[in-house]
This record gives C-alpha cells, sequence and structure tokens, in this order.
C-alpha cells in the first residue's frame, strides 16, 4: 500500500550503482475498465483494484527517483509452464462467457525482447505497453487451444454463474484493448508471437518437441 517496498529499503544502494538504465515492470490494469475501448500510453491512468492503485503509485515513485527509469506495463503474460493447454487436457477448462469482455496479451518471450530493445535504444521517462496486436476474447484463446490439441472445445459457463477465484474475478472485471504502437515505432520491436495463435502454436510445438 505505501508504494515498491524495493525500492523503499534499496534506493541508496541502487543510486549507488549509478544504473544506466533502469526498468519497473508494471501492468495494464492501471488503465481500469475501458469497456472494451482502446487504451495507449497517454491515456490517463484510472485504477479500479487495490492491486492497480498500488502499481500507479510504484511507478510514480520510481519515476522520481531521478535515475533512468522506463515503465512497461504489461498485459497478461502466458509462455512455457503458463498457458491453457494443461487444463484443455485435463477438461478442467471452462469457456467462461461475457460478452464484449476482451483481453491483451503477451508472451514472455516478446516481454524480454522489448527489454533488450529499451536497453539498446534508452528513453528514461517513458512508458510502453507490452502486449500483442490482438486483444481478443478469453473464450477464443481456449478454443483455439482445443483445436491445436484436437479435442473438444471447452464447455461455456455465464460469467454470473462461474466459480473463480478472486484474482481471476478481478481480470473480468475489467476490459480493455491496449495498443502497443510504441514498442514497434520506437524500439523496433519485431513481435515473436503477434497473436495469442502464433504463440498457443509455439508453446505446443516446443512441448511436443
Amino acid at each position: 500500500g505505501s508504494g515498491d517496498p524495493f525500492l523503499q529499503s534499496d534506493l541508496a544502494a541502487i543510486r549507488q550503482a549509478k544504473p544506466e538504465w533502469v526498468g519497473y515492470l508494471s501492468t495494464t490494469a492501471v488503465y481500469g475498465d475501458r469497456q472494451g475501448g482502446w487504451v495507449d500510453e497517454t491515456t490517463p491512468p484510472n485504477p479500479q483494484s487495490a492491486r492497480a492503485v498500488q502499481r500507479v503509485l510504484a511507478e510514480r515513485q520510481w519515476l522520481a527517483t531521478g535515475l533512468p527509469v522506463h515503465v512497461f506495463r504489461l498485459a497478461g503474460i502466458y509462455g512455457p509452464g503458463r498457458g491453457p493447454f494443461e487444463k484443455v487436457r485435463e477438461g478442467s477448462a471452462r469457456r467462461i462467457i461475457k460478452p464484449g469482455q476482451v483481453f491483451s496479451r503477451i508472451h514472455v518471450a516478446d516481454i524480454a525482447a522489448t527489454l533488450l530493445a529499451s536497453i539498446r535504444r534508452p528513453n528514461p521517462g517513458t512508458t510502453y505497453n507490452v502486449c500483442d496486436n490482438d486483444p481478443a476474447p478469453p473464450e477464443d484463446v481456449l478454443s483455439f487451444a482445443a483445436a491445436l490439441l484436437g479435442l473438444p472445445e471447452p464447455p461455456t459457463v455465464a460469467y454470473d454463474q462461474a466459480e473463480m477465484p478472486p484474482m481471476a474475478r478481478s481480470f473480468y472485471a475489467e476490459s480493455k484493448r491496449v495498443r502497443n504502437d510504441r514498442i514497434r515505432n520506437d524500439l523496433g520491436v519485431d513481435l515473436a508471437y503477434p497473436t495469442y495463435r502464433e504463440g498457443l502454436t509455439g508453446l505446443l510445438a516446443t512441448q511436443q518437441g
């Protein structure tokens, strides 16, 4: 609630190290609910969850240090060991339907590529959205994963009838489409996985390999 505890305990040591580049990994949750509308880095934050409020505070604390800080607002992360295939295989996946709901996502490899691109082209004080090119309904992702596995499409459940842990439900409380023009135009990032389709196809190939 008071911001980033690491920054508070170690700022003196960080300054003493005289870093040439600093990156703070935040979240696109800072934009709040936009009812499916688009946001970019010029969109004012409108945090609506306690977690997002804390992230906005931490962003501002880092930017106020005078260090060469870059802020990266990450969309939903997936990658090896963090994807839908296991739940689809075991039959526990559910396509939760909430009309108009969309999420932005990002493969962990593309996060790493974005950070490397920023290190090579530093621009302290800049904020970057880190997401792919295709904000999509979560049920579409599960359907595609099932198709890749050659399994039946997971059953649908209406959002208001779905049993979800509080964290998952908090994601469904917000819907927005996040633009990534800045990482592509300013940093020259060429996403390895521009949509969830390439990302899931690549994950499955890695598992089978």
